[in-house]
């Protein structure tokens, strides 16, 4: 299954994947400064996460503890297919050719895309 994460929930699942489990009180002081979210706003996110199958949560004490279900590998996968997909059409070869056209790629950035290639081809024989 495929879950797609809007840009507010990204941060959210961003602060779970590196601290997670947390609790809702510690999820608003960890993403206060960053976003001006509210409790409610962090408890509405969450709620929507958890429909999605994104994260789950156990009771601690009077607290509920939320955790990620969606490993950040999957999530990114998942991304990065519709963002090619949206903007490309589904061709890396177009959305590479403007990144080459638009002199976005530095030498480092070239030489490791070589070794991605080189890597893949060597898996594909």
């Amino acid at each position: 299954m495929k879950i797609h994460l809007s840009d507010g929930e990204w941060k959210l699942m961003d602060r779970l994947w590196e601290d997670g489990p947390a609790t809702i009180t510690q999820l608003t002081h960890a993403l206060e400064g960053d976003t001006g979210w509210s409790k409610h706003t962090i408890i509405t996110m969450l709620s929507r996460l958890e429909a999605k199958g994104a994260v789950t949560h156990h009771e601690e004490g009077r607290a509920k503890e939320y955790a990620p279900l969606l490993p950040r590998q999957q999530a990114e996968e998942t991304a990065t297919r519709h963002f090619l997909d949206k903007v490309y059409g589904g061709s890396l070869g177009l959305m590479m050719s403007t990144l080459v056209d638009s002199r976005a790629l530095t030498q480092e950035d070239i030489d490791q895309l070589s070794a991605i290639l080189e890597q893949a081809k060597e898996e594909s024989s």
